[in-house]
């Protein structure tokens, strides 16, 4: 049996994203048995949420960790305090429940082409999975650009300040040069999944 990560992508995203391909590449390059679970996450976040628990809860020994992007990275996050798994987020969304509140109204996922609305319930959705501290810092890895043209970098760095970081000036939201951090990643989680 395989070991598992999971990759979730952010908002308007797919498992199909450039950053998602370039970590399944690096895993099927690392010549190790292992396999990324990385589903399209659903447009609402109770179902996200819903979607991203179910994952973790049906392959519970097998998954080592999460790879998350943006809103993928609260999601991580969220698991992360749930389940204590490692993780790596990448330009991670801290507050999305405040971010996403320009988005309320109708809205196209662009990549599924899926019509549906926000509203101020799913905003408290995300902020009901909240939490200002995590409980396993030691396990979880903070990839940020300061150039980050969507996010406040600097929410990031102190949510996540003591955790490992690399913190790169310039930059932008979809993570400038992310295929070199792959074999990194890999191996953090590794490491990290057999500390208890």
């Amino acid at each position: 049996m395989s070991q598992k990560i999971l990759y979730l992508h952010g908002f308007h995203s797919s498992p199909w994203s450039e950053k998602a391909l370039i970590f399944k590449q690096a895993v099927a390059e690392s010549g190790l048995e292992l396999e990324v679970i990385a589903p399209q996450l659903a447009v609402y976040p109770e179902a996200a949420i819903a979607q991203v628990e179910t994952c973790c809860r049906d392959n519970a020994s097998d998954v080592i960790g999460v790879v998350g992007s943006s809103l993928g990275g609260y999601l991580a996050t969220y698991l992360h305090n749930r389940l204590l798994l490692p993780i790596v987020v990448i330009n991670p969304a801290v507050k999305p429940f405040e971010l996403l509140a320009d988005y309320i109204g109708p809205q196209i996922q662009p990549i599924t082409e899926q019509a549906y609305e926000l509203t101020e319930a799913h905003m408290e959705q995300l902020k009901s999975i909240y939490s200002p501290e995590l409980e396993k810092p030691e396990r979880v890895w903070l990839l940020q650009q300061e150039g980050d043209e969507v996010l406040d970098y600097r929410q990031a760095v102190a949510h996540y300040q003591n955790c490992k970081v690399t913190l790169e000036p310039k930059g932008n939201h979809s993570f400038v040069g992310f295929d070199r951090f792959g074999t990194a990643i890999i191996d953090f989680l590794l490491s990290a999944s057999r500390r208890h």
